[in-house]
């Protein structure tokens, strides 16, 4: 018994809790005189009241009863204000806060959470506005709509189970890597748009690097040969993008296996400082060489190379597999070094996937993932030799080598080899 008060009252303090967060938003937001809204903080208040009421008395057709009431009167209030405000806001939350209060009896902490989302939506609506109607190209809009379609509707009906003879290739897995580049491909551009030009290309090359390190190294090794006066960014840029490299293979493998990603933990951190001392260093060096650029606006992520992604990883997958079947470690390694030669992600990540699924070892994964990371900086020396000139590569070269002797000196170090 003592059990059941103690729910009751944490469900009712929760539902308390939630009216007065969402009616004081709202109160804010009423007015004053006799055009002001109809509901404010004292009405918020009680209909999450008295949806836990409802369910502490019973539930069922009580909250039906209570919810149709509230409906009503949330109807009236919309009648009396749709000459000033047409919006339906505040009735819509007034009875979200009434179903929250009644979920509070049921789960406080998920209706606690909800109603801060809630609360943080309602305070946000200018700038929300603001962002979609003046900020966010129709472009950018599009692909916040097509990520949230393929998180939240693709996903959850991706089959979750392997579909080949080998057993290598998980449908719902290589979907949750192409959602997992979107999303950090968007973040990467969200963070170049947010910050503006002002950082110039070291960043501009950090943050395209989440998308391509390769081609990032390319466009900087275009710039430096096009305008000298900015190499030092540029290589600066262009180092900097190896970092994203790291980061980007850090949590791909997070996603991918704790085991495998804990075996490389060293190697990556001792990549990823190398790639970032030395281009911080060149940014330091070459600052008053630095110019501005404008950001222009484009796609936030491209879901054509996602799903190339994802497909690669796939082939990678098979091939890995096929080739472990037949020629055991040997076949691996061969597989990760070609799939390393376009990206060292996917070659990660189909190594990972098969430790995932007991293929093979977390220790054996760290030499494959080497593989590929080493020839993929050999593609990377190739892109700035053939978009840049010979001052860009002398410079971006030894970055890129020093990540790799890096990485392959923390595995040593770390007894990984």
């Amino acid at each position: 018994m003592p059990t059941d008060i103690d729910h009751r009252l944490i469900g009712i303090a929760a539902a308390l809790g939630i009216g007065l967060l969402i009616g004081i938003e709202r109160e804010r937001r009423k007015g004053t005189g006799p055009t002001r809204g109809a509901a404010g903080l004292r009405t918020f208040t009680l209909a999450s009241l008295l949806g836990a009421l409802a369910m502490l008395l019973g539930g069922g057709m009580t909250l039906a009863v209570l919810a149709g009431v509230i409906g009503v009167l949330a109807v009236v209030s919309y009648r009396r204000s749709t000459d000033d405000d047409p919006g339906l806001t505040t009735e819509v939350a007034l009875v979200l806060t009434f179903m929250l209060g009644a979920l509070a009896l049921h789960d406080a902490r998920l209706a606690t959470g909800i109603g801060v989302l809630v609360a943080i939506m309602l305070a946000a609506r200018n700038r929300l506005h603001r962002l979609v109607v003046r900020i966010m190209s129709a472009q950018e809009l599009h692909d916040a709509l097509l990520l949230a379609a393929a998180a939240l509707v693709i996903l959850p009906l991706t089959p979750d189970r392997a579909v080949d003879p080998w057993q290598a290739i998980n449908p719902r897995n290589l979907w949750t890597l192409a959602v997992l580049m979107m999303a950090i491909n968007g973040c990467g551009y969200i963070a170049l748009r947010t910050a503006g030009p002002a950082l110039g290309l070291p960043f501009a090359g950090f943050a395209s690097g989440f998308v391509s390190s390769t081609a990032t190294i390319a466009a900087m090794g275009a710039q430096a040969k096009r305008t000298p006066a900015l190499r030092g960014g540029a290589v600066s840029g262009a180092v900097l993008s190896s970092l994203a490299t790291v980061l980007y293979l850090t949590m791909l493998l997070a996603a991918t296996s704790i085991d495998v990603l804990q075996r490389m933990a060293l190697p990556l951190l001792g990549a990823g400082i190398a790639a970032a001392a030395y281009g911080t260093m060149i940014a330091l060096r070459n600052a008053s060489t630095l110019t501005d650029h404008a950001v222009p606006r484009g796609r936030a992520f491209n879901p054509r190379v996602a799903i190339l992604f994802a497909l690669t990883i796939g082939g990678m997958l098979l091939l890995s597999a096929v080739l472990t079947d037949a020629l055991g470690q040997v076949g691996l390694g061969m597989a990760a070094g070609l799939a390393g030669l376009a990206d060292a992600h996917s070659a990660a990540a189909a190594v990972a996937s098969m430790h995932s699924a007991g293929k093979i070892t977390a220790a054996q994964a760290v030499l494959p993932v080497l593989t590929g990371f080493t020839t993929n900086a050999a593609s990377k020396i190739a892109a700035a030799a053939i978009a840049g000139d010979r001052s860009f590569v002398w410079q971006v070269a030894p970055g890129i080598v020093l990540s790799v002797g890096a990485a392959w000196a923390g595995a040593l170090a770390g007894g990984g080899l």
